[in-house]
């Protein structure tokens, strides 16, 4: 198999975008993914891979990704013909699409791919608009509603093993509540605080507030933090992503092809040393799950290990996330990750950089544009372009996204490394 690059990446503004539909939001992200690489169009685009979560509540199931990008097939920036491949796969979307890309890639079927994963989740109609939501809710369910009782019932087992009832409260998200329940057995087992939980917020703010592109761009305290309101305890509103709108992309080339495009996108390339995804299932919540085994393969496939980890993005659709993913992925001990984001040392000159995008907490988490976005902070930063939020000379990075929830797993993973040209 010969080694994959990507030469270019983009992403929009995340946030409320009301003034964006669908296809203005995918326009822009191919006309940004393009000029990234330095083409003029993308007739040279052999197939493309399309991630979307939520466009089934407005009633464009299906063809997704066709009918977004109907006005660049229309007007010649895309090849007429060109197949689209829609993904949907929860907030893994745009990492299955990216995995599904630079296999096409690898099969030797294409020279390059586009991947894109698009999301518009804010809706500016009136709330009482009932039927509007429980469509959204339904497309966004990312856990099992054949049978709810299978996830309902594990975390309720849990809670009675920490002595602590687990509830689904009224206005907010499920996730949150098994989020918090995970924080919660996390505290216990391997002495994690709220106060680490602050923390990690606290950095993820500061970082967003120097991203352009993020939802959130301000900044907090720890005690600003764990001031906010509460949602589900130990998690207050600044330790929790917030949905919106966005649209991010990646253009991905085979070494044949880079070989003969200009020396500018050459030296500009990033290739993907690997590209893992792996399933989750309901698991004892001691026993290793997903995140470990993706690590485990990924790290095999490129030959690489936990030591050679630059930079870091990853899935914090909560705070705990900054906690317990990197312990999960070997980045750390178990118990550690706590007491790295109150040192510091997750921050942009710390041991272990992690989200220095401001990550979902701040940058925001447009469902289906997530893992797409991952891999833009993370390119810009193994080029060098990151600007203020610049992380010195890393050479490798990792992306770890997940999507949907099995107990305390995820219902599937992705891990990605990229080397810097």
């Amino acid at each position: 198999m010969g080694p994959v690059y990507l030469i270019g990446s983009h992403m929009t503004a995340f946030g409320k975008r009301p003034d964006m539909s669908f296809k203005a939001l995918a326009n822009e992200a191919l006309e940004g993914v393009l000029a990234d690489a330095g083409f003029a169009d993308g007739n040279m685009i052999d197939s493309i891979w399309f991630a979307n979560s939520a466009m089934g509540a407005v009633g464009q199931g299906s063809i997704r990704g066709q009918v977004s990008l109907s006005d660049a097939f229309a007007d010649g920036r895309l090849r007429i013909g060109t197949p689209v491949v829609n993904v949907e796969n929860a907030c893994a979307s745009s990492s299955t699409a990216l995995n599904g890309a630079w296999k096409d890639i690898l099969s030797g079927q294409s020279r390059c791919v586009l991947a894109m994963g698009l999301e518009k989740l804010f809706d500016p109609a009136p709330a009482d608009d009932a039927a509007k939501a429980k469509a959204l809710g339904g497309f966004m369910a990312g856990a099992d509603m054949l049978e709810p009782r299978n996830w309902i019932d594990y975390y309720k087992a849990v809670g009675r093993d920490l002595g602590v009832p687990f509830e689904i409260g009224p206005g907010r998200s499920p996730f949150m509540d098994t989020y918090a329940m995970q924080a919660i057995w996390h505290m216990r087992h391997h002495g994690s605080t709220a106060w680490q939980l602050a923390a990690a917020a606290s950095k993820a703010h500061g970082l967003g507030a120097l991203n352009p592109n993020a939802q959130y761009r301000f900044k907090l305290t720890p005690d600003e933090v764990l001031a906010d309101r509460p949602v589900s305890g130990p998690l207050t509103r600044a330790m929790c992503a917030p949905i919106g709108d966005g649209a991010s992309a990646a253009l991905l080339v085979s070494a044949d092809m880079l070989r003969g495009l200009d020396r500018r996108v050459r030296e500009r390339a990033v290739r993907i040393r690997a590209s893992v995804l792996e399933g989750g299932s309901y698991r004892r919540p001691d026993e290793p799950g997903c995140l470990e085994r993706a690590a485990q393969r990924a790290f095999a496939q490129a030959g690489l290990s936990a030591r050679d980890i630059g930079v870091v993005e990853l899935h914090d659709a909560t705070s705990f996330g900054e906690i317990h993913i990197p312990e999960s992925l070997g980045l750390c001990a178990k118990g550690a990750a706590g007491p790295l984001a109150e040192a510091g040392e997750t921050g942009l000159h710390g041991r272990l950089p992690i989200n220095p995008s401001g990550g979902l907490v701040s940058r925001g988490h447009p469902v289906a544009a997530t893992g797409l976005a991952m891999i833009h902070e993370l390119t810009s930063q193994l080029r060098g372009e990151a600007g203020p939020r610049q992380v010195p000379d890393p050479r490798i990075a990792l992306a770890q996204n997940g999507g949907g929830v099995m107990g305390f797993d995820e219902a599937i993973t992705s891990v990605t490394l990229l080397e810097a040209a």
